[in-house]
C-alpha cells in the first residue's frame, strides 16, 4: 500500500473534525445497514465455528465503495486494496469473542465511587508494530492501521484470519517543551494468545514483530475523539491525578482504543508508563 493512499486536510480541516476521528474505521460505518456490525474493526479473535459463505465481489465493492465514500467526508482516501480486509472483518464480526491483552491490577484510584485511574502490571508479550511519521497524528494512524488490518486479514506468512484483540495501542510522543505530539507515531496490536510463540510474520515489511518488556502503567479512562489536543488534555489530566508523576517518562505516552474509532461512544484510555 501506498502512503499517499490515505490523505488529510490541513489544520483547518482538524478543526471542523475535532469530534470525528479521521481514520479508516469511520463513524458513520455503524449505520451501513442493519446486518453490517459498528464494531467491524474491532471485532473476534479468529475462533470461527464454521467458515461463513464468500461474498459476491459485488458484496465486497459496495463495501468498498461504502467505506470510501464515508472515508471522502472525513478526507481519508480508502485504497482499492482495502477492499479484502474490509470484506474479513465484517464477515468475522464477534465483538463478543475479542481478545483482551492481559494485565494485573496494582491498584486504583476512586473518588465519590469513580475511578480515577488504576495502576497496571502488562507482562512481557509480542506486539505486531508499525511506525509511521506524517504531517498530523490522524494521518499517521490511519495509514498504521490500514496497514495493521491487512497483516490481520491474511496477508502474513500463515495466511489465516488472525483475529482482532484490545485495546489497539498508538504509542506517541511529545516535544522537548512539552507543548504538541511530535509526528512519529508507533500503532502496535497484540498478538492473540494463541499466536504469542510463534507468530504469523508480516507480509509488509514495515510491520515489525516486537518483544515488549513487562511494563507498569497508569491508565485513565476517556471516551470520545483522539486527536492532537485531546491527547495533550488527556495526558495533563491524568499526570495532575497522580501522586509521583515524576516516576513516569515524560515524553512517551500511550493511547489505548477499546472500540470501533466509528463509533458513537468510543471508549479510550491514556496510558502513562512507569520507568523501568
Amino acid at each position: 500500500m501506498q502512503q499517499e493512499g490515505c490523505t488529510m486536510s490541513g489544520a483547518g480541516g482538524l478543526e471542523q473534525n475535532s469530534h470525528r476521528a479521521a481514520m479508516i474505521t469511520l463513524e458513520d460505518l455503524e449505520n451501513m445497514t442493519e446486518h453490517q456490525a459498528s464494531d467491524s474493526a474491532y471485532n473476534s479473535h479468529g475462533r470461527l465455528q464454521e467458515e461463513p459463505e464468500p461474498m459476491e465481489n459485488e458484496e465486497q465493492e459496495r463495501l468498498l465503495e461504502y467505506w470510501q465514500r464515508v472515508g471522502r467526508g472525513h478526507q481519508v482516501d480508502v485504497p482499492r486494496d482495502m477492499a479484502e480486509p474490509i470484506q474479513q472483518l465484517t464477515r468475522n464480526n464477534h465483538p463478543q469473542e475479542r481478545e483482551r491483552v492481559p494485565f494485573k491490577l496494582l491498584s486504583r484510584k476512586e473518588k465519590h465511587g469513580k475511578v480515577l485511574y488504576e495502576k497496571r502490571q502488562y507482562g512481557k508479550a509480542k506486539w505486531a508494530c508499525i511506525k509511521m511519521e506524517e504531517k498530523q497524528y490522524e494521518q499517521s494512524t490511519c495509514l498504521a492501521f490500514m496497514k495493521i488490518m491487512k497483516y490481520i486479514c491474511e496477508q502474513n506468512s500463515a495466511g489465516l484470519y488472525l483475529g482482532m484483540t484490545i485495546p489497539i495501542l498508538t504509542t506517541v510522543h511529545i516535544n522537548e517543551t512539552q507543548s504538541e505530539l511530535t509526528n512519529s507515531v508507533t500503532v502496535a496490536y497484540y498478538l492473540p494468545s494463541q499466536y504469542q510463540e510463534q507468530p504469523p510474520q508480516p507480509s509488509d515489511s514495515d510491520i515489525i514483530i516486537e518483544d515488549w518488556p513487562p511494563t507498569v502503567v497508569y491508565a485513565r479512562t476517556f471516551s470520545g475523539a483522539t486527536n492532537e489536543n485531546i491527547i495533550m488534555q488527556q495526558i495533563s489530566l491524568l499526570a495532575e491525578l497522580l501522586e509521583s508523576p515524576e516516576l513516569c517518562l515524560q515524553d512517551t505516552f500511550i493511547v489505548a482504543a477499546y472500540t470501533n474509532p466509528g463509533a458513537a461512544d468510543r471508549q479510550n484510555e491514556i496510558w502513562l508508563l512507569q520507568r523501568p
